[in-house]
């Protein structure tokens, strides 16, 4: 990736025909890691008329890329501040805020709208090298204790609803009839869903047929490729 494409994800997966996401996965080496095979390392060198078996061995010193100032320890660019009113540079992107929104006064019933005045700014390139379309995107708000103590009250997270098939253990944004939750879905035989809280000793599992996710107007809204939050 660095010889070829500048470390770019997203040109190095399009090279050997295969998801950014993908690639993401394949080089991570957190639980939903895919690893490197025989045959996915036999395939690259092919894709990208490497040497067979050249994926085998390191680097000698001449094929290393050279290191780039930013990877150097204890170097730190400067933040870059910015408000509403300041323009978007080439290349960056603003996500909208979902929230919930009264139907009508005093009804208690809610419905998820996209906030107009809330926004958060990202790179597209990093979007994309995560798998992730910036026109997909949108960012939540988590409220309560139960994703604590990965997620805490008021957490910020983005979604991705361009990814709403449900990858057993993945976080996901729901609407649950009108309340936006966070949560981790599992698959049900028969078509149901599991939603797991982190904090399970205050929030235990809830469990969904198909009827019932019906009935109760469950819908996934995106998986959670993103979240910040203060300490």
């Amino acid at each position: 990736m660095d010889q070829r494409f500048n470390g770019v994800a997203a040109d190095f997966a399009a090279a050997i025909s295969r998801a950014p996401s993908y690639v993401s996965r394949m080089l991570s080496s957190n639980k939903h890691s895919r690893g490197i095979g025989e045959t996915m390392a036999r395939s690259i060198e092919q894709a990208l008329d490497l040497e067979p078996g050249s994926l085998d061995r390191p680097l000698d010193a001449a094929e290393r890329p050279p290191v780039k100032q930013a990877e150097l320890p204890y170097e730190l660019e400067p933040v870059g501040v910015w408000d509403d009113e300041t323009p978007l540079e080439d290349g960056e992107v603003e996500l909208p805020f979902l929230k919930e929104v009264e139907l009508s006064a005093g009804s208690g019933r809610t419905a998820i709208h996209e906030a107009g005045s809330r926004k958060m700014r990202f790179g597209a390139r990093t979007m994309r090298a995560r798998g992730v379309e910036p026109a997909n995107a949108v960012c939540v708000t988590v409220t309560g204790n139960s994703m604590e103590p990965v997620l805490r009250d008021g957490a910020t997270v983005s979604i991705d609803r361009g990814t709403t098939r449900i990858h057993d253990g993945d976080m996901y944004a729901i609407d649950h009839d009108g309340q936006l939750r966070v949560k981790q879905l599992y698959r049900l035989p028969g078509g149901g869903i599991r939603l797991r809280s982190f904090n399970r000793d205050e929030h235990p599992d809830e469990e969904y047929s198909l009827e019932q996710i019906e009935r109760h107007k469950i819908r996934v809204l995106g998986r959670v490729w993103w979240g910040a939050m203060f300490f």
